[in-house]
């Protein structure tokens, strides 16, 4: 018996879900190895619901990934100490990390007994509750709720990069983690999440004390305040978000954008800025970005002499014959005709933005 199934086995007579599951799969190896003495149907000590959790695990991760880090709390020390009313009230069991975790996935049918935080530093991944499917992304977080049947698992193309833990206590019930839904993080606060997750990651290599114990109950309220507190995706969150984009597209107005750099510069995945300028606009990102433009344009068909290939030019269109059919179709004359009758611009200009859009040079 090697170290790994010796630490198993330890873990396993302290009564932690986990180390069965470790055990279980050490004892599945030994028989693949040596099927001519038995067979796995015959292991009647093993419970079949820990033959099972052995054999998903085995069937979803074969091996672990380079540079991954994960803690396993003791039982008996979680036992010890869930009476005092600091480190009780919410408590993280596993906490982990795997980097560019290829082929990760995990199913469990009936779910577990903890909350369960995923977050995606990098890549992609999705997360399945109860049958609804949702896509996690680059700096986004989703909680896993308690017991809930559900599967989680990597992009095959553009597998993510994981932080998560484990967590249980009656304080979870003060932050909205039955919502299933994916939580996106400030762009400022991805460096932060990382180094409180690491903080969790010091203590618990530190060792086992009550004080560590109060401490890292402290850094998870931290976790969640800054994701489902701060990083709150209600509208007062939206609003920053769509603030921050209309102001970018301002400062771009003289050139092209894709929405992959108007993404990147707000620090939100494509999907969900799309999402809320159609929630706040009636508009996708790009083709609102166009009607900037267009206004752009008015006021300079209005204030200048120039042609309109230069105005087509100061506002990011090289052709001006595409120019002029855009312009005519979001204001319906030509930008000749429009410059020739007496219609204030700025009347036809605040027509084309929402009217529930506040102006960012005045936020």
């Amino acid at each position: 018996m090697n170290e790994i199934s010796l630490l198993a086995f330890v873990l396993l007579a302290a009564g932690h879900r986990r180390a069965r599951v470790v055990f279980t799969g050490f004892i599945l190896s030994f028989c693949r190895r040596e099927r001519n003495v038995f067979s796995y149907a015959k292991m009647d000590n093993i419970p079949q619901r820990c033959y099972n959790e052995a054999m998903e695990e085995r069937l979803m991760k074969q091996e672990g990934f380079k540079g991954e880090r994960m803690f396993v709390l003791p039982a008996e020390v979680l036992r010890e100490y869930l009476g005092h009313p600091l480190a009780g009230r919410l408590y993280l069991t596993d906490v982990g990390f795997f980097p560019h975790a290829k082929n990760h996935a995990r199913v469990r049918k009936t779910g577990v007994e903890e909350y369960i935080l995923l977050y995606c530093v990098e890549g992609r991944g999705s997360v399945e509750v109860e049958g609804r499917e949702y896509r996690l992304e680059e700096n986004q977080a989703f909680c896993i709720p308690a017991g809930r049947p559900h599967r989680y698992q990597a992009d095959e193309q553009d597998p993510w990069s994981l932080l998560w833990v484990h967590f249980k206590g009656e304080d979870a019930a003060l932050y909205p983690l039955e919502e299933c839904r994916v939580v996106n993080a400030l762009p400022a606060e991805e460096n932060r999440l990382a180094f409180l997750f690491q903080l969790l990651f010091d203590a618990l290599e530190d060792d086992y004390s009550l004080g560590n114990f109060i401490y890292m109950a402290q850094v998870l309220s931290l976790i969640l305040a800054q994701l489902y507190c701060r990083s709150y995706t209600g509208k007062g969150a939206q609003n920053r978000y769509l603030t921050q984009a209309i102001r970018c597209m301002y400062r771009n107005l003289g050139r092209a954008m894709t929405l992959d750099e108007l993404a990147e510069e707000v620090g939100l995945s494509k999907s969900y800025l799309h999402q809320i300028f159609v929630a706040h606009t009636g508009r996708a990102p790009l083709e609102f970005f166009s009607r900037l433009k267009v206004e752009e344009a008015c006021k300079l068909l209005k204030a200048t002499d120039h042609s309109i290939g230069e105005i087509a030019q100061r506002v990011g269109f090289g052709d001006p014959y595409y120019f002029s059919r855009l312009f005519k179709k979001a204001v319906g004359v030509s930008p000749k005709k429009y410059r020739d009758q007496p219609l204030c611009y700025s009347e036809r200009a605040e027509r084309l933005l929402h009217p529930g859009v506040q102006d960012p040079k005045q936020a």
